[in-house]
């Protein structure tokens, strides 16, 4: 018999051999997966965005049904409807989840940042940032380079022409994907229902504030004197608005009209952040409507 047919007679045979123990041994020892991991599965966004704390939906879902200490309502994208639906698959009880949404705290602009030197090296912020704390005088603004908007699962992010995120109210999910990229810090989530917020993340004292941005919080606690609840304090030179009492007690948020700089104005989303028109100013203060502002007003 020819020596290669004979060769290929043996190789044939140790590969059937070989795979019948596969097999054999797949059929043995597998794990058989609970159904209803997928079918929680299937009601989640699939935005992998990590969120719940889990390495993806899949995982969620496995621990959401197999751990009865997971609680149903950890996708924050999915919000009270996903939670509502994941407790009913798990027998599980849902509590409350508030809507929440990014905000960008920098109106550092362009026009209204100082920039000590042009950048022309990889569009990331991450990137610029490691070359001198990136173009920017001021050490905790937007770097403006868009890593964020790249990062959303969701795409709700777009960058203004003023080299400032943009959130889409009607697609951000609050899943905290742009914060956590974000090298500055400059992202965080707010209450979808906030009255106010800060524009602004410097923690430097006022005059080296004001000297790298034109619109920087100075620290000069005029927002915190004024504010009967004690809502707002000042941390490391910067104001800080406790979001939950300012929405509990506040009907006439008048720190607005305090701000020397405009540092702190309305909740507006779905803006480039500090073009809050004065018709905003004057709605907050009038009344500090409950519900979520989303109608972008003229620019000042």
């Amino acid at each position: 018999m020819n020596t290669s047919i004979l060769i290929l007679i043996v190789m044939t045979a140790i590969g059937l051999c070989f795979g019948l123990i596969l097999a054999f041994g797949n059929k043995k020892l597998a794990i058989e997966m609970n159904p209803l991991i997928h079918i929680v599965e299937d009601a989640l966004p699939k935005g992998q965005c990590g969120a719940c704390g889990y390495a993806g939906c899949l995982a969620y879902a496995e621990a959401v049904v197999l751990d009865p200490d997971v609680p149903p309502n950890m996708c924050i994208p999915g919000k009270e409807k996903v939670a509502k639906i994941v407790a009913e698959l798990t027998g599980k009880t849902a509590e409350a989840v508030e809507p929440r949404i990014a905000q960008v705290k920098c109106a550092g602009s362009h026009a209204k940042a100082v920039i000590n030197y042009n950048y022309d090296g990889v569009q990331d912020c991450v990137a610029a940032n490691l070359l001198l704390g990136g173009p920017k005088s001021c050490k905790y603004g937007c770097l403006g380079l868009a890593t964020c908007v790249k990062n959303c699962p969701f795409d709700a992010m777009t960058m203004s022409p003023d080299g400032l995120p943009v959130i889409d109210p009607n697609k951000c999910t609050g899943c905290g994907k742009c914060e956590t990229v974000c090298p500055r810090h400059v992202i965080s989530m707010l209450n979808l229902k906030a009255h106010v917020r800060v524009n602004c993340n410097s923690k430097d004292k006022g005059p080296v504030a004001k000297k790298a941005c034109t619109v920087a919080c100075i620290g000069c606690s005029r927002c915190a004197k004024d504010c009967q609840y004690g809502a707002i304090k000042i941390e490391n030179n910067l104001a800080v608005v406790d979001t939950h009492v300012c929405l509990e007690k506040c009907d006439n948020a008048t720190c607005l009209a305090k701000c020397p700089t405009g540092a702190i104005k309305p909740a507006v989303f779905g803006i480039v952040p500090g073009t809050e028109g004065q018709e905003s100013i004057d709605a907050i203060c009038k009344v500090c409507a409950p519900e979520a502002k989303t109608t972008p007003p003229p620019a000042m």
